[in-house]
């Protein structure tokens, strides 16, 4: 496994050693004392979660507050997503930036998204099944969103042929200005 820093240093690219040949593909998803090692503090995951989404399906940008913030190990194991990653810590030097990465079926990276930053994905092939590992619960009173077309941010999601598909909760969330963050 390497883990390679985005240009928000805290998030982490992760790229499993994959063994291939003529029968398939074997690799190792996660290992705890690998993961820990890579991102240099321990982290227990409490809940896997599975998506299926379509074409143009834009999830995010969400997040949890404390006392129930979340750390992501995100995958897509079938499609591609263009995953983003926000900086919601008022506090930081990199507050309201964000990074996008390609992750696929065919790449097997993963991101890790520690707590403290928001959390979307848009769809760009038929279908996607997204895979990502929480280190919180999900809890209802904690969660958190900012739109995904923040002129703050400005996400350069990949838009072009895509007919966008996205949730009431999505389309109404808060610009980052009005938005509940991380102090």
């Amino acid at each position: 496994m390497q883990a390679t820093p985005t240009a928000l240093p805290d998030v982490l690219l992760i790229e499993p050693k994959v063994f291939g040949d003529a029968r398939g593909f074997f690799l190792e998803s996660w290992n705890e004392g690998r993961f820990n090692a890579a991102i240099g503090y321990p982290v227990k995951f409490v809940q896997d979660n599975h998506s299926r989404s379509s074409r143009g399906v834009l999830r995010g940008i969400h997040y949890q507050l404390a006392p129930h913030a979340q750390g992501k190990l995100v995958r897509c194991v079938a499609g591609k997503v263009f995953d983003v990653a926000v900086d919601l810590r008022r506090t930081s030097p990199t507050f309201g930036r964000w990074v996008g990465h390609e992750l696929s079926a065919e790449n097997q990276r993963q991101m890790w998204i520690p707590p403290g930053f928001g959390h979307g994905f848009l769809v760009l092939s038929e279908t996607a099944d997204f895979l990502y590992k929480t280190s919180g619960e999900y809890a209802p009173d904690c969660e958190g969103a900012v739109r995904w077309d923040d002129p703050t941010l400005a996400i350069a999601w990949p838009l072009e042929g895509l007919q966008l598909q996205l949730s009431a909760k999505d389309v109404n969330a808060p610009l980052l200005e009005a938005a509940r963050t991380f102090d």
